[in-house]
């Protein structure tokens, strides 16, 4: 994996809840295969994890959304959590910021709860996904063609289920930001 994203940056983003091992697993294999990853934050300061229902480690926010512009990164990536997508998807600026990743043709990833970002900036619709076992009917209810799979690649978009799945969808996640598509 070392190497493959070596000049490529990527955003990760970030409100309080999200599942830890959501966000740091996938940044881990992003960073060591060479990427520059910035957690951006609803603002500036940290965001605390989760794992599961117990409190968790807190993040430095590298990058508050007022700073950041979609432009400056390659690929994106969405982590869940109980609450992270919900503050994530009710900020205009957030949705913005996500959206001009799809409108750009730039790879974006997603787990779990994290697809919701996804349903609210209206951008599921007719694509194949995979989330969450609860938001599965979100999806389906948005358009989209769901697969209860571990890691479903539909060209630029990558999603996963849960953390018992980030084994599985961290290889695919850099294989994606680093050609800029796959196939399942």
């Amino acid at each position: 994996m070392s190497g493959e994203l070596t000049g490529k940056k990527v955003a990760i983003i970030a409100a309080d809840g999200f599942e830890e091992v959501e966000l740091t697993e996938p940044r881990s294999a992003l960073q060591k295969a060479g990427a520059t990853v910035h957690v951006v934050g609803l603002k500036p300061g940290t965001v605390r994890g989760y794992r599961h229902l117990e409190p968790g480690e807190s993040i430095e926010v590298d990058v508050p959304l007022t700073a950041g512009r979609a432009d400056d990164y390659d690929a994106l990536f969405i982590p869940g959590g109980l609450y992270n997508p919900n503050a994530l998807r009710s900020d205009q600026g957030m949705i913005d910021f996500v959206t001009h990743f799809f409108r750009s043709g730039k790879p974006v990833g997603s787990i779990c709860h994290g697809p919701q970002v996804l349903i609210s900036a209206g951008l599921a619709s007719g694509r194949t996904m995979t989330g969450w076992k609860a938001i599965q009917v979100d999806l389906k209810n948005a358009g989209a063609i769901v697969r209860d799979e571990a890691v479903v690649v539909d060209g630029n978009l990558v999603t996963s289920r849960n953390p018992g799945d980030l084994e599985q969808m961290c290889p695919r996640l850099v294989e994606v930001f680093a050609t800029g598509s796959g196939v399942d």
